[in-house]
């Protein structure tokens, strides 16, 4: 099991549009294999800051999603209509770890 964590910065003003579009990836996420759980955090002190941490079974299904067209398709959106700069991710945990 592994947790990634996807970090971004949205354009003032594009925070409830981020919002409604992760609920969107969160129902193609749903249905992909190895797919545990994603979930959206929004900074406290920043309003325009989020955080999805995303549960995969293993570093290897996650890689294939985010290789997949679907998740082309919307981060491809997101560069272009909301995200204020280039998101940054980091991969938490190893297959195996302890719960």
């Amino acid at each position: 099991m592994i947790t990634v964590g996807m970090y971004y910065e949205v354009i003032k003003g594009k925070e409830s549009e981020f919002e409604e579009k992760f609920e969107a990836v969160v129902g193609a996420l749903d249905g992909s294999p190895g797919h545990t759980q994603s979930l959206l955090y929004h900074q406290v002190k920043n309003h325009s800051s989020y955080t999805i941490l995303s549960e995969w079974d293993s570093q290897d299904a996650f890689k294939a999603f985010i290789q997949s067209d679907a998740f082309k398709g919307v981060t491809d959106w997101g560069k272009a209509e909301i995200l204020e700069g280039q998101p940054r991710h980091k991969i938490y945990g190893h297959e195996g770890d302890a719960h």
